[in-house]
C-alpha cells in the first residue's frame, strides 16, 4: 500500500541551466538519468540557486505550442498532449525511479498471482460540471482506451483488464487476463474524461475532466484558454487563475515572443535556437532528462529495396548522430542508436553505440545489396527543429548515395500516417515510451508495436520475445535477457533507426516556478506561480 499524495510537493531532482559566459554561452554536459522536474519548489535548496518567493496566488501563464490541439487525438500520446494533465487528472504519477504515486487511485494492492489489482480512490472529486468522480470513471477511461479508434497506443495494456469488481464507489477491482508488467505506466497515461461527454470531447466541443483547469474556448489554429477550476481537489491549488497556450508555429516569432515575455514558457524551440535564449537574463534554459523523447528515421519494410535489412542496416550507419545532437539540436540529448535512455533498465552502452557514423562501411553494405544509388521520399514534420533533423538526415544519406525528397506534412496528418500506417519509404519523427517500463515501448508505440508497426516489420520472434517480455514480472535475470533481445532485434532489423535520445527542453521565464512534466510529457501546473 502507498501513502496518499501530498498537498505540497516535495523537492524534486536537480535544475539544468545554461547561462552566458563571458560573452559566449556555456553547454552544460546533459547526462539522461536525473531530472525531472526543471523548475522545482524545492529549487532554493539547490547550491548555488536563487532563493525563490513564496507562492503567490493569481496571473495568467502563456504557453507557446508550435502545433495546435487535435482534438480526435485526445487520447493518444503526441507533441500536442501538454495539456492533457490540466484538465485530466490520471490515477497514478510517476516519481523520478518510476515508483509511482497518487493521484485519483490513492493506494493498490495487487493480487500474489498478479491477477488483479485493488484499487482506493480518491474521495471528494468532482468533475468541472460537478459531477462526484467514481468507480465508473474508471471503467469507463479504461474501456474507452480498449476502443480502436481512440488511436491510444496503451490500448493492449488497457485490454489485458477483462474484468472489474465495484466495491463501493471509491473501491475497485481490476481483473486481468494475464500478468502485465506496465499497468502503471498505463495509470500514469490514461487521462481520466467524464464518460458522458467523451464524444464532445473527440470533437473539440468540450473538456471536462477533474483537473486544476476548465477549458473555457478552443480557437482553432490559434490555441486553448483555460481558467482556474475553484473546486479542485487539491487545496490552495492550483495558484494560476488562467492558462492560454499560443500557437506560434514559426521559430523567429516563437524567440521574440520568449524575450519580450508575450509568453513564459515553451518546449517548441528549436535547438540551433537554444544558445540564442540562453544569453536573455530574464530565461531559463532547463532540460527534462528523462529520456522520455526521441528522434529517429522511420523506414517502411514494404517498400523495395528497403524489404532487405542489408539496406536498412547501411542507413543506420550511414547518419551522424553525434552532429545532429550537437548542430541541430543544441548538444541537448544522448546520441544512440537504441531507444533507451540511461535511466531504463534496458540501456547498455554497447547498445547506444552498436551503429557509429561510417559512410564506408554504408556504402559498402549498399553495394552488396546490389545499390549505387536510391531515390527515396522522406516526410517530415514541418516545424523548425523537425525540418531540422530531416535536412540533417537528407544530407548524411546523400553521401552514401541515397537521395531524398522530403516531404513537409503538418503534424496532425503525420501523426494519423504513423497511427494508420501511411507513411512513405522513410520519414523522420520523434517517438515516446522508452522513458517507462522497457516492455511498454514495443507493445504500445506505433513504431515499435510488434503487432501493429508503423514500419509493417513482421517477425514471428519479436513478437514472441516482446509478449514474454511484457509478462514477465519483476527485474531478474529473465527479465534482463527479454530486454536484451528485444534491444538485439531493434539493432538487427533496423525498421526504427534511432539517432538522438532527449528530453523535453523547457525555455521558461525566470520569475516562473513549480512547473513539472510527468513521463507522458503532460504539463502539471498544480504547484506552478508567477514571482513578482
Amino acid at each position: 500500500m502507498t501513502e496518499l499524495y501530498p498537498t505540497t510537493p516535495t523537492a524534486l531532482s536537480r535544475r539544468t541551466t545554461l547561462r552566458a559566459a563571458g560573452g559566449g554561452t556555456l553547454l552544460l554536459g546533459l547526462g539522461l538519468a536525473g531530472c525531472r522536474s526543471a523548475v522545482a519548489e524545492g529549487e532554493s535548496e539547490q547550491p548555488g540557486a536563487k532563493a525563490t518567493a513564496a507562492p503567490r496566488r493569481g496571473g495568467t501563464l502563456t504557453v507557446a505550442v508550435n502545433s495546435d490541439f487535435t482534438p480526435s487525438l485526445l487520447f493518444a500520446q503526441s507533441g500536442q498532449s501538454l495539456q492533457q494533465r490540466l484538465v485530466y487528472n490520471t490515477l497514478v504519477r510517476y516519481d523520478d525511479r518510476l515508483k509511482p504515486q497518487p493521484e485519483l487511485a490513492t493506494s493498490w494492492e495487487y493480487a500474489q498471482d498478479g491477477r488483479s489489482l485493488t484499487l482506493k480512490l480518491r474521495t471528494g472529486v468532482t468533475y468541472h460540471d460537478g459531477r462526484p468522480f467514481t468507480a465508473d470513471d474508471v471503467i469507463f477511461a479504461v474501456k474507452n482506451l480498449q476502443n480502436p479508434l481512440r488511436a491510444a497506443q496503451l490500448r493492449a495494456t488497457a485490454a489485458a483488464i477483462t474484468g472489474f469488481e465495484k466495491r463501493g464507489d471509491h473501491e475497485l477491482v481490476l481483473k486481468l487476463a494475464h500478468p502485465v508488467n506496465n499497468l502503471f505506466d498505463l495509470f500514469e497515461f490514461m487521462i481520466i474524461t467524464d464518460r458522458h461527454s467523451v464524444e464532445d470531447a473527440v470533437a473539440g466541443r468540450k473538456l471536462n475532466g477533474t483537473g486544476p483547469f476548465e477549458l473555457t474556448k478552443w480557437s482553432p489554429g490559434t490555441g486553448l484558454s483555460l481558467t482556474r477550476n475553484e473546486k479542485y481537489w487539491q487545496p490552495d491549488r492550483p495558484y494560476l487563475d488562467a492558462v492560454e497556450f499560443r500557437v506560434i508555429a514559426q521559430a523567429d516569432a516563437l524567440l521574440s515572443s520568449l524575450r519580450t515575455g508575450q509568453t513564459q514558457l515553451s518546449y517548441g524551440v528549436p535547438g540551433r535556437n537554444l544558445a540564442v535564449l540562453a544569453a536573455h537574463p530574464d530565461l531559463v534554459i532547463s532540460e527534462y532528462s528523462t529520456g522520455g523523447g526521441a528522434h529517429y528515421l522511420g523506414v517502411n519494410t514494404t517498400v523495395a529495396p528497403l524489404n532487405d535489412k542489408t539496406v536498412r542496416q547501411a542507413l543506420a550507419w550511414g547518419i551522424d548522430r553525434e552532429r545532429i545532437l550537437k548542430q541541430v539540436l543544441g548538444g541537448y540529448g544522448l546520441a544512440s542508436a537504441t531507444p533507451w535512455p540511461k535511466s531504463s533498465p534496458a540501456f547498455s552502452e554497447a547498445a547506444r553505440t552498436h551503429y557509429t557514423y561510417d559512410p564506408g562501411k554504408a556504402r559498402e553494405l549498399l553495394k552488396s545489396a546490389g545499390h549505387t544509388r536510391l531515390d527515396l521520399p522522406l516526410l517530415h514534420i514541418n516545424l523548425p527543429g523537425d525540418t531540422a533533423v530531416a535536412e540533417a538526415v537528407q544530407y548524411d544519406l546523400k553521401q552514401i548515395g541515397v537521395h531524398v525528397t522530403l516531404e513537409p506534412t503538418d503534424p496532425a496528418t503525420a501523426q494519423k500516417n504513423l497511427i494508420s500506417q501511411s507513411m512513405p519509404a522513410l520519414w523522420t519523427m520523434s517517438h515516446g515510451f522508452a522513458q517507462v517500463q522497457p516492455s511498454t515501448l514495443a507493445v504500445s508505440a506505433y513504431p515499435f508495436n510488434e503487432a501493429k508497426n508503423t514500419s509493417r516489420f513482421r517477425s514471428a520472434h519479436y513478437t514472441k520475445v516482446v509478449r514474454e517480455a511484457w509478462t514477465t514480472l519483476g527485474a531478474g535475470a529473465r527479465a534482463n535477457a527479454l530486454r536484451q533481445q528485444i534491444t538485439d532485434t531493434l539493432l538487427d532489423e533496423a525498421f526504427i533507426i534511432d539517432l538522438v535520445i532527449r528530453g523535453s527542453v523547457q525555455v521558461a521565464a525566470e520569475k516562473l516556478h513549480g512547473v513539472t512534466l510527468n513521463k507522458f510529457s503532460y504539463l502539471n501546473l498544480d504547484n506552478a506561480y508567477l514571482a513578482g
